[in-house]
């Protein structure tokens, strides 16, 4: 989920109206479907969207003709997706909808001042449902436009449609009267920019293999700006919100802090406890007819205690005028959790309506797992809504950060998770030495590690040989940079050699090593390469074969050796 400011996109974008309206203009809703109550459930494909071999570049797409509602009205709900051209959603394995975000070009975002981000997809295809009586409102005339990153994880080229299906009610319809708007918050660890991403590295959480950012990060905003925190700009109350997380994540949490503020509820006084005296020497049935005289007191203090429980339920925790406000758990459905894409955040309750004044800090963060492996360009997101002028429940009166509801299912397009048989090469461990490193790079091309590559036969995947406090040098090949196919040499667990999936392989090499995607762009905002077209591996590395892959094409598949 990425956003590009609007000095970047204007020239591009107005260019791009002039074109003449694409075949995709000319295709018919897939489905309209009558709801109760007026609403009305429609699908809308926007594209064709052509995907080059190895895509995973940022993008951007007027939405227009019938790739959005025809007049004006309410969006109460969306779902996203992502499909081919028969309509059938491929395989996360081959293709993944890195990240949709739907602009809205006619108004500005709260949180960033420029295009209004007011809807978002990942690659856990969140959905977003808003309470009854809450709509986003929608003008026919507004400009959107979709910013899209499809990643293309092989070498065929494909075309497929952003697919987005709405609950949509016009606004002439009797089940529009009394509907209140919501604006978008859109609320990021790292918000701002094209790609806003930082690193989370393997055993750099502490004892509990978690690790915060921006909390645990050391100086995560060099400039001083807090970019996880909002200032709210009016009085209104935040009807909904769900996180997104990359591969590795396991939550992001939403805080409220209000200068001065206490708690401000009833005061919980627990029970003291009760002893039943006299039981001392005695035997069974004596301490029976003891226990039994005194029912009536146990009785009392047990209601007390239910009473005080409910009570210390119900209470939020207030430090400092900060306060929790919800916490969107990441649901993984495979038995590899948490290392995978077959996954769904928990999203809020319809009763969550949490008040907020003006003035008041919101601020997020997301925690990520560091046991397992290291997790490179991760992301942390909340995009909540609000409805202005609003009242709900006082965040320092009642708790508000009760677990949400998941916001859907397993998806079947995420059955493939990897790690199994056919092995993709041989076992680089056991493989004789390679050509021992020079002065000339390894250079990659066609998604192969030149040189490098243990999937190759004979000796041609034999791994080469750099001597211990010496590097070997990679670098792109000019056909890979001029086709913007990008690469990363990422360490991964030894021999790193069995089935590609969403779970496999992942960065878990014992010696943590990532190159970042390589690659370069024209202009001032190079995401989501490093602007680099070569990389060398760590002088620091001891005696031993490393293996590695490729984080955006995890076909791929390489191994060197420090003698």
């Amino acid at each position: 989920m990425k956003f590009r400011p609007v000095s970047v996109l204007l020239s591009l974008l107005f260019a791009l109206f002039l074109l003449p309206q694409s075949a995709s203009a000319l295709l018919p809703t897939s489905s309209t479907q009558y709801l109760d109550n007026g609403v009305q459930r429609i699908t809308y494909r926007i594209g064709p969207l052509t995907v080059t071999p190895g895509q995973n570049r940022i993008a951007f797409k007027p939405i227009t003709g019938e790739e959005k509602p025809a007049e004006d009205g309410w969006l109460i709900r969306l779902k996203p997706d992502m499909v081919e051209e028969d309509g059938s959603i491929p395989l996360s394995s081959k293709v993944m909808f890195h990240h949709g975000v739907w602009l809205n070009f006619s108004r500005r975002d709260a949180t960033s001042g420029g295009q209004e981000r007011f809807y978002a997809t990942g690659e856990e295809k969140t959905i977003t449902q808003f309470p009854d009586g809450y709509g986003y409102e929608y003008k026919a005339s507004d400009t959107w436009i979709l910013n899209h990153m499809i990643h293309n994880l092989t070498p065929e080229p494909m075309t497929l449609y952003a697919q987005y299906t709405v609950d949509f009610i016009p606004a002439d319809s009797p089940a529009a009267e009394g509907i209140k708007p919501v604006t978008p918050i859109w609320m990021d660890v790292a918000n701002g920019g094209l790609y806003p991403v930082f690193d989370v590295w393997r055993d750099s959480g502490g004892k509990d293999g978690k690790f915060a950012f921006p909390d645990d990060a050391k100086n995560p905003y060099p400039n001083g700006v807090k970019k996880n925190e909002w200032t709210v700009d009016r009085d209104g109350v935040l009807v909904a919100t769900a996180g997104h997380v990359h591969t590795g994540g396991l939550y992001t949490d939403l805080y409220l802090k209000r200068p001065g503020a206490k708690y401000a509820g009833p005061k919980c006084v627990k029970p003291a406890p009760i002893t039943v005296r006299g039981l001392k020497g005695l035997g069974p049935k004596a301490k029976q007819r003891v226990r039994k005289s005194n029912r009536k007191k146990i009785r009392a203090y047990s209601a007390k205690m239910k009473k005080y429980r409910a009570c210390a339920d119900r209470m939020p925790r207030v430090e400092n005028g900060k306060v929790h406000l919800f916490r969107s758990h990441a649901k993984y459905f495979n038995k590899n959790q948490p290392i995978s894409w077959d996954m769904a955040m928990y999203g809020t309750r319809d009763d969550w309506m949490v008040e907020v004044k003006k003035g008041d800090v919101l601020s997020t963060s997301a925690t990520y797992e560091t046991k397992i492996a290291s997790w490179p360009e991760s992301m942390g997101i909340m995009v909540a809504y609000m409805a202005e002028g609003e009242k709900g429940n006082d965040p320092y009166r009642k708790r508000v950060d009760y677990k949400g509801i998941v916001n859907h299912g397993h998806y079947e397009e995420n059955n493939d998770h990897g790690g199994g048989l056919p092995l993709v090469g041989r076992d680089a461990t056991k493989l004789p030495d390679g050509a021992t490193a020079g002065s000339n790079p390894f250079v990659i091309s066609d998604y192969i590690y030149n040189g490098a590559d243990f999937r190759l036969p004979g000796s041609l995947g034999n791994p080469p040989v750099v001597k211990k406090g010496q590097s070997m040098r990679f670098e792109m090949s000019e056909q890979d940079l001029e086709d913007e196919v990008w690469h990363s040499l990422t360490s991964c667990k030894t021999p790193c050699n069995r089935s590609t999936g969403i779970s496999y392989p992942i960065p878990d090499g014992k010696f943590q090593f990532d190159s970042g995607q390589l690659g370069t762009l024209p202009g001032p905002d190079k995401a989501p390469t490093v602007d680099r077209t070569w990389w060398e591996t760590p002088k620091s590395l001891p005696k031993g074969t490393y293996t590695f892959f490729c984080r955006i094409h995890p076909l791929m598949r390489g191994a060197f050796r420090v003698k």
